[in-house]
């Protein structure tokens, strides 16, 4: 059972907008904070935006105040709102997540790293 699973990628112009979801399956025992990344062509995956257990985010320099990360606690899912976008946007993100698989884990404090499948995002005119 794949645990997380990407969903909303496409292509837009440049100024244009997209929500990227994650969602969650029940395999995770404990989510204790989650995130996108993203990895364009022959560059290092980079951090987008995090969200920890109490709320707290942040933000990579180059996506403030034009991308938001949220989490539905209910309905156990991720999501990215991004806005504005530039075509140096263009990437494959990934949803992650860190955190206990199983109560046994939380116990002795062991944490485990999830990723999901990754989605496309192109920003062209």
């Amino acid at each position: 059972q794949v645990p997380l699973v990407e969903s909303g990628g496409g292509s837009v112009q440049p100024g244009g907008s997209l929500r990227l979801s994650c969602a969650v399956s029940g395999s995770i025992y404990r989510i204790n904070s989650m995130g996108w990344y993203r990895q364009a062509p022959g560059k290092q995956r980079e951090l987008v935006a995090g969200i920890t257990n109490s709320g707290s985010t942040s933000y990579t320099d180059s996506v403030k105040g034009r991308f938001t990360i949220s989490r539905d606690s209910v309905t156990n899912t991720l999501y990215l709102q991004m806005n504005s976008l530039k075509p140096e946007d263009t990437a494959v993100y990934y949803c992650n997540s860190v955190g206990f698989r199983s109560l046994f884990d939380s116990r002795r404090r062991y944490e485990s790293t999830y990723w999901g499948q990754g989605t496309q995002v192109t920003v062209s005119s």
